[in-house]
């Protein structure tokens, strides 16, 4: 299996924002959706985005993509719909992207043709079960294969009050969002228990408000009122916003390096990510606001205890900063981590403290005890590319080389992730 190896060195340097993965998708989503033309642009064409390109014209939308001429080395794609689905391909492969499948699979039963939804990795065996349950009541056939990928619908979907649970994945919430406004009479979404990521639901709102979609919810964000027989409404001109998930690497590195300038994000984004910023000052960091971007520079880090429920895709990052911190981390409320792309709180607990890390691994979150630096060593990416983000990241404060197998997993969501470390002054050596 090929590796890479990082000769641990200070980065320093300026780098541009990568755009919001979470936001492209919903974009992409959204103009599938709307009669007419709509041009999205500053894609990066990961992984991930490349599934939800492909589900949308299975389900009959033209998308062509040229060279952004706004934003170097970016896409800008041209999404052309009937603002209606028409099945080409019954059968739509999400890849590794659990987005992909829980966005989608509701959007396909805006008709009742059978539809069949699979994908690779971990996502074969990620849950589902929330939409078999509603679909059932709701008019739709749902099989799938001992509870895993592929999952086959048929039927489409009828308004109606639809009760979910919020502690399973905010994306079943996104999917309804995305497809109920389009049906033919009003719908209430219930949430039946906390409703955790928080901030990806008002992602998914305010991408569909961009489109034309209208709304209602309590303070709570959990009732929601949705009046049927909407249209979402083509852009002529979308961008994509920078994306806080992948800067949080960069907002690490800075802090424990030379300092690393980041470009293109929005401090007022809704972005439930954009609290690494946050996290990183009550470590004691000390980011500095520039007209053309964020400072993160070298700091002294001590440890904090950190709610995750709301922002568990920043659990790895966090951990690497909190073993680098003076003192005890204790992240909590994180199970739900135990079903991404790997078991994240296992194997950030492994793969970390197999370069020197101190890591506790406990039922729903961990402990991590701090030291001046780590020794370095093997670790591998375990198929999860914020894990590989993670041990880049980790390996800046390593007194020995670190070589982490399974690398290339940064294409699922950051496909020049590596690139961007080498400007910065990192060194890599791959081996084949």
């Amino acid at each position: 299996m090929a590796s890479l190896t990082i000769i641990p060195s200070p980065l320093k340097g300026t780098i541009q924002s990568q755009p919001s993965k979470s936001m492209a998708h919903r974009a992409i989503i959204c103009a599938a959706l709307s009669e007419g033309e709509s041009v999205i642009d500053n894609i990066i064409m990961s992984d991930d985005i490349q599934a939800t390109i492909n589900a949308v014209k299975a389900l009959g939308t033209d998308v062509s993509i040229s060279e952004s001429t706004s934003f170097a080395g970016r896409k800008c794609l041209t999404i052309k719909s009937e603002g209606t689905i028409s099945i080409r391909n019954n059968l739509i492969n999400c890849s590794e992207s659990g987005s992909t499948a829980r966005f989608i699979m509701p959007v396909t039963r805006l008709v009742a043709d059978t539809v069949t939804i699979t994908g690779c990795g971990r996502l074969v065996e990620r849950p589902f079960s929330v939409y078999k349950s509603l679909f059932a009541e709701k008019g739709v056939k749902y099989t799938d294969s001992d509870g895993k990928m592929p999952i086959t619908l048929e039927g489409s979907l009828k308004p109606g009050i639809y009760e979910l649970p919020g502690d399973i994945s905010s994306q079943f919430v996104s999917g309804l969002l995305f497809t109920l406004p389009l049906l033919g009479g009003p719908s209430k979404i219930i949430i039946t228990n906390k409703l955790e990521s928080l901030p990806y639901i008002k992602m998914t709102l305010k991408a569909i408000e961009d489109f034309g979609i209208k709304v209602n919810h309590d303070k709570e964000f959990k009732i929601f009122d949705i009046p049927g027989n909407q249209s979402y409404l083509a852009k002529p001109y979308y961008v994509v916003e920078g994306d806080w998930s992948q800067a949080a690497f960069f907002c690490v590195m800075g802090s424990i390096s030379d300092g690393i300038l980041i470009e293109g994000l929005d401090r007022d984004s809704l972005q439930g990510d954009k609290a690494i910023l946050d996290i990183l000052k009550e470590m004691g960091a000390n980011p500095e606001i520039k007209d053309n971007g964020i400072l993160f520079k070298r700091s002294k880090l001590r440890g904090i205890e950190v709610d995750a429920s709301q922002i568990p895709d920043l659990v790895p990052i966090i951990s690497v900063a909190a073993s680098l911190a003076e003192g005890t981390t204790t992240i909590k409320n994180a199970a739900r981590l135990r079903i991404k792309e790997s078991d994240r709180l296992a194997t950030t607990c492994h793969e970390l403290n197999s370069i020197g890390a101190n890591i506790i691994e406990k039922e729903d979150g961990l402990v991590i005890n701090g030291a001046p630096h780590l020794s370095g060593g093997k670790a591998d990416g375990c198929g999860d590319h914020r894990i590989v983000m993670s041990l880049a990241a980790a390996s800046l404060a390593c007194q020995e080389p670190v070589t982490i197998t399974g690398f290339e997993a940064v294409k699922k969501s950051y496909p020049g992730f590596w690139e961007d470390f080498k400007t910065l002054g990192g060194k890599v050596e791959i081996h084949e």
